[in-house]
């Protein structure tokens, strides 16, 4: 049985960012279900996912997102380029809710040069290729494409004129005149030589280089030895400015229809990693981490794991070649009984060179990378809870904790957080909000009570999965809260524990209490029992933040214009959908709300007064 994502119940937020690396690619958030919940690309994947989950200010939108994200799948690139364009190669296939839906591959820009004419342009063209001649890209943007044609202007002074103009010049243009043209228009050089420039362009194009920079030294070589001097210093600025390349690109074409697959294995898993190229471009990805079986070779391992995936029944969009990181012969038998099923050629190779080599490193690369947080994340998981088994002294190793933390805004929408960790990580499918109602706004002692009361009174007339442990966010007094409820509901045998911010309030310096004996417990700043607790408490703080930011938006959102005679549901959410919030009714002059279906310029007008708490 394979699997193609990571166990939400062993997914480790700090520990996976600990692994991820310093190099471009795309990232994927998952849910609980694992759907796509948003793809994004990173210069440095380890730096941009942990912005999402550290230390820094997001919106409503974002932080709704995050709290729904149980699984992040990361692809490595070579670059951040080819990272944009796997970005929004897959932005279109798999539609994620929180992505801005992105145009159709019409959107790219190109380099076209034209095959009907004597002296071709480079031209930017968008929209389709249907035109003869060859196409350039795609591109990452216009800047892109235009700084390219800057480039072949300066190096290879091939005309970007349209026919046109060029057809009705009598002299030559400006572009000539600066040494950015070679003048083809009124003849100040030969079809021929023309011809040559244009080729050492579309090898530049082409990312072959190499060849390009010995074809030029060759000329230049050649024209000074025949004492062409001018000649022979065009072409050494022409090497000069070759050596300056960034970064090569590729000719699209409709060939390289291929797998990828590589393995990576450990003691303590396997993965495998899929990387899927269409029509000459990385268009997707996949991690699967098959249980361990009889094979133990990476190759032997990938010859079982091909015949599931292409044999298995399941529709699949079977490629004309796969490329595996381990041969093996067995394999050649798969492919037979593969090609016999499809109505086209496959073939497994291992062997390859070129762009199919770099594919393939490519792989293996985020194979490794894949196992390396995949394991480590499952393997620390464990060893967090057996070390809090030894620096609380139990009995035996918790396998549930539950953590509480109570958010308001000076009282106003007070809201409890209880959010569950087993040993596999958070498990958010059990996590709860609590409204709390009917105290003193602010009374944080009272509010913790009721959400604890409710918690485990439902659990217990549910006969529901009680924790091995209670976590509270607080010193002595929230601990003494939580020890009374859970002595009035008879539950003497749950554990209770208080985290509470050391004087300088800084991670690492926590203060924890005993609920059972009410001493304080000293941990090391580098304590693994720590680092749980920490990343339980900070889990539970972020919930309550998020649980009560939501509702303190919709309460001021709907006290705002229930107060309002004459307005009724349906007229609010008239508004609400004109204006797109609250905020915006509120700027919103008397003849602006008057354009909303519904609302009479006497009824804007009682709005506006209303809103800004004038009298009538």
């Amino acid at each position: 049985m394979m699997q193609e994502l990571t166990d939400p119940a062993d997914f480790d937020i700090d520990e996976y960012l600990k692994q991820l690396p310093l190099r471009p690619g795309v990232y994927r958030m998952l849910d609980a279900q694992g759907a796509v919940l948003y793809v994004g690309k990173a210069v440095s994947l380890k730096n941009r996912v942990s912005s999402y989950f550290r230390g820094k200010s997001h919106n409503t939108k974002t932080q709704l997102m995050v709290a729904k994200v149980v699984t992040i799948e990361v692809t490595v690139t070579h670059s951040e380029s080819e990272a944009l364009l796997l970005e929004n190669t897959l932005i279109k296939r798999l539609k994620p809710p929180y992505n801005i839906s992105l145009r159709d591959d019409k959107s790219y820009p190109y380099i076209y040069i034209s095959d009907q004419h004597s002296y071709p342009a480079m031209q930017y063209v968008r929209g389709g290729r249907s035109r003869k001649g060859r196409f350039f890209g795609p591109y990452t943007s216009a800047g892109a494409v235009r700084e390219s044609l800057n480039l072949m202007q300066r190096i290879f002074r091939i005309r970007q004129c349209e026919d046109a103009f060029f057809t009705n010049r009598t002299r030559p243009c400006l572009q000539f005149q600066i040494g950015r043209c070679s003048g083809p228009c009124t003849g100040e050089i030969s079809a021929d030589d023309y011809a040559a420039d244009l080729r050492h362009a579309t090898l530049y194009l082409e990312g072959k280089n190499q060849q390009l920079l010995d074809e030029v030294s060759l000329k230049m070589h050649t024209a000074a030895e025949h004492l062409k001097f001018e000649s022979a210093a065009q072409l050494r600025d022409q090497l000069g400015f070759l050596r300056q390349v960034q970064e090569q690109q590729h000719v699209v074409s409709k060939r390289g229809n291929l797998d990828i697959f590589a393995a990576a294995a450990t003691q303590a898993g396997l993965c495998i990693h899929q990387l899927m190229v269409r029509a000459g471009r990385v268009i997707g990805s996949k991690n699967f981490y098959p249980k361990l079986g009889l094979e133990d070779e990476p190759a032997a391992m990938l010859t079982a794991f091909l015949g599931q995936y292409y044999l298995s029944g399941r529709h699949r969009d079977v490629p004309d070649e796969v490329i595996v990181s381990d041969a093996q012969e067995d394999q050649q038998i798969i492919a037979l009984a593969i090609a016999d099923k499809v109505d086209h050629s496959f073939r497994i190779i291992s062997k390859v060179r070129g762009p199919r080599a770099q594919w393939l490193r490519l792989a293996q690369t985020n194979a490794d990378q894949a196992l390396l947080s995949y394991v480590a994340n499952k393997q620390t998981q464990v060893t967090r809870f057996a070390a809090l088994q030894e620096a609380l002294d139990l009995p035996q190793m918790p396998e549930r904790l539950e953590c509480f933390d109570i958010s308001h805004s000076s009282g106003e929408a007070t809201v409890a957080s209880c959010v569950v960790f087993d040993q596999g990580g958070p498990k958010k499918s059990d996590y709860r909000t609590f409204n709390i109602e009917g105290i003193t706004p602010g009374d944080d002692y009272a509010a913790m009570t009721q959400a604890i009361t409710r918690r485990y009174t439902r659990l217990k007339e549910n006969q529901g999965v009680m924790p091995d442990m209670l976590i509270v966010d607080g010193g002595k007094g929230q601990l003494t809260q939580a020890t009374k409820v859970l002595s009035e509901l008879q539950l003497h045998d749950l554990f209770v524990l208080g985290v509470a911010k050391g004087e300088t309030r800084k991670a690492g310096f926590e203060r924890l209490f005993n609920g059972w004996t009410g001493q304080e417990i000293v941990l090391p700043s580098e304590s693994s029992a720590l680092h749980l607790l920490q990343h339980i408490r900070d889990e539970s703080h972020r919930f309550a933040i998020t649980g009560h930011r939501a509702r303190r938006n919709k309460k001021r959102t709907q006290s705002n214009l229930q107060q309002i005679d004459g307005v009724g549901p349906k007229r609010r959410q008239a508004l609400l959908q004109h204006f797109g919030g609250i905020q915006d009714v509120t700027k919103a002059s008397v003849d602006e709300l008057a354009k909303v279906k519904g609302i009479s310029i006497e009824m804007a007008d009682m709005i506006y007064r209303s809103l800004r708490g004038e009298e009538g």
